[in-house]
């Protein structure tokens, strides 16, 4: 376990002040991943020559260096100060528990009515209360947009995977010693971080409202004002796929990167970012629909599928007409390069499907054979709607680099979870992870099968992250980091 804290208090306030200085001069953009955080605990660890046993205390304190400009910059009014209840006199405290926390009396016996008092005199909300679950449900509902925690290391620890996937913007402060009853905190540090704040404000993207607003591009009026009039049969059918089921996770990536990399707010978008939100949501039904006919699958959304409704023929030939229209709909844009950037993607795909529809069960397959599918079949899906996302902000070559590795990685990883639901099929007709692992490994048990494929995708869930490394900007590296824990459901 490597859960100690520095003693005493001047030796944390060194390494505070060295662990900012740290993070400082390699100019990180916030958020970084827990694997990027202890590599570079690992590393400052070794240039100071401390002791392992630091090293979450480190980890936490980079994490600091980190966002302390971006905490900075918000409001004070939009922050909250997160205290535990085991900074009370546990045996003289007055105060009462309720379901959001303690209820404090002021009685003057610990040290919560002086933070609380101190917070409240910069504007900023407070409240005492165990675990960050309930911090982060006040973020989701955009009562705050910021935490400064105090908790013991082990809370830490546990709430670190929570904060870093929702890329909060947070400080945290961890107790200065173990146990839940009568701990200590440093309340100068607490004190010196809670008036901090920067002339540049940082107004964070709403991304449930952008959310909300490409929900309403698929609505009747407004798809059937650019997609091909409803008037027979195949374009009927193909207005009603389109407004049928799913998250519009294509969609929704695309105009979100559009935003975080233009700074503009849910009602900006320009109607060339719609049209081409509108076109990759085609393409992606167009591709469910010929996926079920070759699947042989009957049930789509909880209804029956197109072919099944439809017939084989008319089924083959409204995913057709949806191909048509997402091409149409990225013609008439601009910026001609959606044009190659889906055309690639669409050739990939098309392989990858060919891979997959070629196996036989009685073939043998190795798991690089199923990755290799995943990278043709399911990587371009994620990476299309990003890259057209940058492309209609303008972004740069690097970028795009970065989103190709991302994209990836997190399609890898998005595949090898989905195949997880294949553990007890024994007679899949499609090449997974699961039927490549039982084929390597004819030994191991129905459990073990799942732990090396949930490892892998833990494994690429981990790269996806890191492949984020390297963006410059805050909302974009924020953006991806949440899209990436709700697609992948950790």
């Amino acid at each position: 376990m490597n859960r100690a804290c520095p003693s005493p208090h001047i030796q944390r306030t060194r390494l505070r002040r060295l662990a900012h200085e740290f993070t400082r001069n390699k100019m990180l953009e916030p958020p970084l991943s827990l694997n990027d955080l202890e590599k570079l605990a690992t590393e400052f660890l070794m240039v100071y020559n401390l002791d392992l046993s630091l090293r979450d205390w480190v980890m936490i304190e980079l994490h600091n260096g980190v966002w302390m400009d971006t905490v900075a910059s918000i409001p004070h009014e939009r922050r909250l100060l997160l205290l535990p209840k085991c900074l009370r006199n546990a045996a003289d405290c007055e105060g009462e528990m309720d379901d959001l926390g303690l209820l404090c009396h002021n009685c003057g016996r610990c040290v919560i009515p002086n933070l609380q008092q101190l917070a409240d005199s910069h504007g900023m909300l407070s409240m005492v209360a165990e675990g960050f679950t309930s911090v982060i449900e006040l973020i989701r509902q955009h009562v705050v947009d910021a935490v400064i925690g105090v908790s013991c290391i082990d809370s830490l620890e546990k709430a670190f995977p929570l904060l870093v996937s929702h890329a909060v913007p947070g400080i945290a402060i961890a107790l200065n010693d173990g146990g839940c009853h009568n701990t200590h905190v440093d309340t100068d540090y607490v004190a010196e971080l809670l008036p901090q704040r920067i002339d540049q404000t940082l107004n964070l993207l709403d991304y449930d409202q952008i959310r909300s607003e490409v929900d309403k591009w698929f609505v009747p009026e407004n798809l059937s004002q650019i997609l091909t009039p409803a008037t027979d049969t195949t374009t009927r059918a193909s207005l009603q796929w389109m407004l049928s089921g799913g998250r519009r996770w294509r969609p929704f990536l695309l105009a979100a990167v559009f935003a975080a990399l233009s700074k503009l707010q849910a009602n900006d978008f320009p109607e060339e970012v719609k049209r081409a939100a509108v076109a990759v949501e085609c393409f992606h039904k167009a591709s469910l629909i010929h996926d079920d006919i070759q699947d042989n699958d009957l049930v789509r959304y909880g209804q029956p599928t197109i072919h099944v409704r439809y017939g084989q023929s008319m089924a083959i030939n409204i995913g057709d007409l949806l191909l048509g229209e997402g091409y149409r709909l990225l013609a008439s844009l601009p910026n001609k390069e959606h044009l190659a950037v889906v055309a690639n993607a669409h050739v990939s795909l098309c392989l990858g499907q060919g891979a997959e529809l070629s196996w036989h069960p009685d073939q043998s397959i190795t798991i690089q054979d199923v990755l290799q599918i995943f990278r043709q079949k399911t990587v371009p899906a994620f990476e299309v709607a990003l890259k057209l996302g940058l492309l209609s902000a303008n972004g740069d070559k690097s970028t795009a680099e970065m989103l190709h590795r991302y994209s990836e990685n997190l399609g890898i990883a998005y595949q090898l979870k989905d195949d997880l639901d294949d553990i007890s099929d024994e007679h899949t007709v499609k090449p997974s992870a699961v039927k490549a692992m039982q084929l390597e490994h004819p030994q191991a048990t129905s459990d073990e099968i799942k732990t090396m494929v949930s490892q892998l995708a833990n494994e690429y869930h981990t790269r996806a992250l890191a492949a984020l490394g390297s963006i410059d900007s805050f909302e974009l590296k924020r953006l991806l980091f949440q899209a990436t824990e709700k697609i992948l459901g950790t």
